[in-house]
């Protein structure tokens, strides 16, 4: 039987986000309907990009000024009610997550997370998840009535359009979802290429020192047109924002080149960046853990290191 599987496609600066294209791509190979969930704004070229890589409908879904999370999940679940699907994926983005919770509670599913693969078998779907800081896989399946749902870590999959034309596009109105509403909304400015997309990761741990020391971070990325990352240590010490943390906790990344500076190399961080292409790695301490997975070691003190790679940059413009 072919099985209907829905994306949950959040748009992040006017665009469906990068894991919810790879989410499409991975979904197509599994044939029978595909449908994008839409939350934002919306546009032609947003749309198109969904249908690129796979989805034949586009339920689109503005949220206005009420609560993203509450509404989103009102309108998902009357949604699988009308239309029965299989499947329904997610990020691991905050509103991706916390819809999926919500939708779980609501409808009395299980959600399984951190999925690494997803394997159809028939009518049935086995998914491969990462636990314990991806030292092990698990793989499990699903029972009980559907939709089935399960949250995928990004860069699982490879975003890869499949030549799919505009898709339709079906409006979705959110009913009634309680007194609260979004009085003020902030969002963080973004500055030079996205952690998540970014080719080159600079990334700064605790042995960078301060707060006042973390432009030397800032500065190599800029010279290298490169995306900053953080630990979480760095994060947690308030040096910079949340959004760039990289880890189990933070972001997952897959750049060509992975710059760690002054990071020891935590278990829960290496899950975010280890599949990077070439990841390069400079620590005082020999015995650091990021020298493991690194294919280059510089053995040193970042505030010599990075200084002089600053300068032999600069010099060479």
């Amino acid at each position: 039987m072919a099985m209907t599987t829905w994306v949950f496609a959040e748009e992040i600066a006017g665009a469906p986000s990068s894991t919810s294209l790879e989410m499409l791509t991975k979904a197509r190979s599994f044939g029978g309907d595909l449908a994008a969930v839409y939350s934002g704004a919306g546009s032609a070229e947003g749309f198109d990009a969904l249908g690129a890589h796979g989805a034949t409908r586009v339920f689109h879904i503005e949220i206005g000024d009420s609560l993203p999370s509450t509404g989103l999940a009102l309108a998902i679940a009357g949604l699988a009610a009308e239309h029965h699907p299989d499947l329904i994926l997610f990020g691991m983005g905050f509103t991706d997550r916390d819809v999926a919770g919500r939708l779980s509670a609501g409808l009395d599913r299980p959600v399984l997370a951190n999925a690494v693969d997803i394997v159809p078998d028939g009518d049935e779907i086995t998914v491969v998840s990462e636990i314990l800081g991806g030292t092990e896989i698990v793989e499990a399946g699903f029972a009980g009535p559907r939709p089935w749902l399960a949250i995928v870590r990004p860069k699982a999959f490879t975003a890869e359009p499949g030549g799919g034309g505009s898709p339709e596009v079906i409006p979705v109105a959110i009913g009634e979802t309680g007194p609260a509403t979004i009085t003020e909304r902030h969002e963080e400015a973004a500055e030079g290429p996205q952690l998540a997309d970014a080719a080159v990761v600079v990334t700064g741990g605790r042995g960078i020192g301060s707060a006042e020391k973390w432009s030397m971070v800032t500065d190599l990325a800029s010279l290298l047109g490169a995306a900053v990352g953080a630990t979480r240590a760095v994060v947690d010490a308030e040096w910079t924002a949340y959004s760039l943390q990289v880890g189990q906790t933070g972001q997952t990344v897959k750049p060509d080149v992975y710059l760690a500076l002054g990071l020891s190399g935590a278990m829960q961080h290496l899950v975010g960046m280890k599949d990077s292409g070439t990841i390069i790695a400079v620590n005082k301490d020999a015995e650091a853990p990021i020298f493991g997975i690194a294919d280059l070691g510089v053995v040193g003190d970042v505030h010599k290191v990075v200084p002089a790679l600053i300068e032999a940059l600069k010099a060479r413009r």
